[in-house]
């Protein structure tokens, strides 16, 4: 097999993986605080390891790593319903993997796929166990109908977040500059620690959290990524101090104020980096 048919596989897979973080994560958040919600956390963290993986291999091969989301399984009226997809997300995700594995003769990428199946056959025994879970505790959706300017702005924040979490994972992979690759890497950490504090204020003000992104910039210049990233931060930061001046909600206030000055943190680190950059050129 050629490396462009590697390349295709491994993208396929990618998309995969990024539709299980965001259908684990949907659902996790969705059942608030408890240990069933915790542990598919750790799933969707592991999920988020395999895309790392697959990303990193896509590059070696002289790739580039798509940021497309595979398809979804986001139907159910229960929580048992959810688990019941996620089971079947699993189960899909093993047929891939033992097809893909069968296809390809690489033997350190047949080696990095066998890693994952392993995984994913674990996670497909959890689901399995959720769903009697679920059914037996009478977890149920904690979501609500408030659709406010509060849900709008919470909204719009984890909007936000997801839409940088792809792109400072898209430059980390791209980038030859090894400080921008780690403060790519790191800043995307907590980003998805924002998206995970926006999503959990929602359900507790009884929202529902939309995890889509907007336009990712997909820059393969470290100079370039890096003004794109100080322009993004320097803009969100605005918005978030603008939104805690309007809210009402000191827990609300305090948790926008604390996101803003991580951005504004963002901004500066990249701002060096960039300066080190001009001086390269």
């Amino acid at each position: 097999m050629d490396k462009e048919k590697f390349i295709e596989l491994l993208n396929k897979d990618l998309g995969d993986e990024h539709g299980a973080i965001i259908q684990y994560l949907t659902h996790a958040y969705a059942m608030g605080e408890g240990e069933v919600a915790f542990e598919i956390e750790a799933i969707a963290r592991e999920e988020m390891r395999h895309l790392d993986w697959l990303a990193e291999t896509i590059v070696e091969l002289g790739g580039v790593p798509s940021l497309e989301r595979g398809t979804m399984r986001m139907g159910g009226e229960s929580v048992a319903d959810w688990m019941r997809n996620d089971v079947l997300m699993e189960e899909g995700a093993i047929s891939h993997y033992k097809e893909h594995i069968a296809l390809i003769d690489d033997p350190k990428i047949k080696r990095l796929l066998q890693r994952i199946l392993s995984d994913e056959e674990s996670h497909h025994g959890d689901f399995v166990h959720f769903v009697e879970k679920a059914q037996r505790e009478k977890a149920r959706d904690l979501r609500g109908s408030r659709a406010d300017k509060v849900v709008q702005t919470l909204n719009w924040g984890i909007a936000h977040e997801y839409t940088v979490i792809l792109q400072y994972m898209f430059q980390s992979y791209m980038t030859t500059d090894e400080e921008a690759k780690k403060e790519f890497e790191d800043q995307a950490i907590n980003e998805m620690q924002h998206l995970g504090w926006l999503a959990e204020k929602m359900i507790d003000i009884s929202g529902r959290p939309g995890i889509e992104h907007t336009e990712v910039d997909r820059s393969t210049r470290t100079a370039d990524m890096l003004r794109a990233d100080i322009k993004i931060e320097q803009e969100v930061a605005a918005e978030y101090d603008r939104a805690a001046k309007e809210t009402e909600d000191p827990g609300l206030k305090k948790l926008l104020i604390r996101i803003r000055d991580h951005e504004i943190y963002h901004a500066e680190v990249f701002s060096d980096i960039l300066k080190k950059e001009k001086r390269k050129d």
